[in-house]
């Protein structure tokens, strides 16, 4: 995951500022030590992290620190506080006109997902109650136009093209039927290039020209590390970008782009692509990126995540099941098709606090899941609603269909038998009327959670 090293190492430092009863001149400077070869470890750029230990050395040294009876601590809320402000301090919006249609222009270099993220974005737009358009103005890379169709269709937005044309008249027009058929938004799907060259801006500026757009994002690849700051200051410099999406913050990136862009640049990060499906897109928040880089976990991102996954009506008819004791082996289906869409469970496992950093790859088997599913939806509709009736023959026949062994089919009966035991002591299962959160159900026994 993104930050995972710079994680660790971060609190490795503040480990041991922990161990000292009093902080010295000396220890602060150490540990500042430390923190600079994490960043730059990390890939963020070298004058940015100077310049950030050199502003939290001048903080962490005053007597307020010194003299504190919890300078560690004092020490971890300062770097906290630089890691905000050194990512944008708040989270930066769309800027929306008055009068619609808000026009997006899209640009970035080939290979940095572009195309998929425009429909990303469409999607997220969609769930912001708005109604997208997007554009084909990539006329030149072979299959693009087809590509930004297949994507649209996939999030249920509607695609504008005239195959190989002009982009500019093609932006152009694009815009005229959004106006013309209340659409509110328009994506432009722009080219890129493998590299930046002048023939590349020159066509984006003519964009840029013609349309005037409210926003100029530019889709840049995480992996990348500092190239796609390079990449970004490119582009700002030509174009004078708004804001960038950086993609795949969810993969093994070190993350020194996501620290760096606006310091280099001026401009925020206003999105982050964290993964591959279409709702793999969330804004970009300082503050909560923040406190994952200090293992402190994210959980007002988990449960946006698990009220854009959880059904209410669903939630519902599932606590109204565990309240009279009819929950069954439907149900638990049910909720982990919920977890699914809120992403991996190694992500969801980083967002608590206190489980944060401390989750190994080993620790998860994310292909436990579908298998545990595939269990389920072999059994008959008596089976799941009753699994004491499974005896060994039946155990047989269900570890058969769903390709996997009679050992993996008791695991799971385990699984559900002592998740039942432990609502029962929590008084959830067959007990009074009473609120319960929102979230899939079984999130507090993710200890006998697939995979787990």
């Amino acid at each position: 995951m993104a930050f995972e090293g710079l994680s660790q190492k971060l609190n490795s430092v503040f480990g041991k500022l922990r161990g000292h009863g009093k902080l010295t001149e000396k220890d602060i400077k150490d540990a500042m030590r430390e923190v600079r070869m994490a960043l730059l470890d990390a890939d963020v750029n070298f004058k940015v992290a100077k310049d950030f230990v050199a502003r939290v050395s001048e903080k962490a040294l005053g007597a307020q620190v010194l003299e504190s009876l919890t300078p560690a601590q004092q020490v971890i809320d300062i770097v906290h506080g630089e890691l905000i402000e050194l990512m944008g301090n708040t989270t930066a919006k769309l800027n929306f006109p008055s009068k619609p249609p808000c026009v997006i222009m899209m640009c970035g270099l080939q290979g940095a997902g572009k195309t998929t993220h425009c429909a990303k974005l469409a999607k997220w737009l969609e769930g912001q109650n708005r109604r997208p358009l997007l554009v084909a103005c990539d006329v030149y890379r072979p299959a693009a136009i087809e590509q930004l169709h297949i994507v649209g269709e996939k999030v249920g937005a509607k695609v504008y093209d005239e195959g190989q044309g002009d982009p500019v008249r093609i932006a152009k027009n694009g815009i005229k039927l959004a106006k013309d058929n209340g659409y509110d938004t328009v994506l432009l799907d722009t080219a890129g290039r493998l590299h930046i060259d002048e023939t590349l801006m020159q066509e984006l500026k003519n964009i840029k020209a013609e349309v005037s757009p409210n926003e100029i994002l530019l889709v840049v690849d995480s992996m990348t590390g500092q190239d796609a700051v390079n990449v970004a200051e490119s582009f700002n410099s030509a174009l004078d970008i708004t804001g960038v999406i950086l993609t795949k913050l969810d993969g093994d990136t070190r993350g020194g782009a996501a620290l760096t862009v606006l310091e280099i640049t001026g401009k925020p990060i206003k999105f982050a692509g964290i993964g591959e499906k279409p709702e793999d897109l969330e804004p970009f928040y300082p503050d909560r990126m923040a406190n994952r880089i200090l293992g402190m976990g994210d959980v007002l991102t988990l449960i946006d995540k698990a009220k854009a996954a959880v059904d209410e009506k669903a939630a519902m008819d599932t606590v109204k099941k565990l309240q009279e004791n009819k929950f069954d082996l439907n149900d638990m289906y049910a909720q982990f098709e919920q977890i699914e869409k809120m992403g991996n469970v190694r992500s969801l496992l980083n967002m608590i606090p206190g489980v944060a950093g401390k989750i190994k790859d080993e620790d998860i088997d994310e292909k436990k899941l579908p298998h545990t599913k595939a269990i389920i939806s072999s059994m008959t509709k008596r089976e799941r609603e009753k699994p004491s009736i499974i005896d060994g023959k039946r155990k047989r026949r269900i570890a058969a269909g769903s390709g996997t062994s009679v050992e993996e089919v008791n695991v799971l009966l385990k699984q559900f038998d002592q998740m039942q035991k432990m609502m029962k002591q929590m008084g959830i299962m067959g007990g009074k009327k009473r609120k319960f959160p929102r979230f899939p159900m079984n999130m507090g026994g993710m200890g006998g959670f697939p995979g787990m």
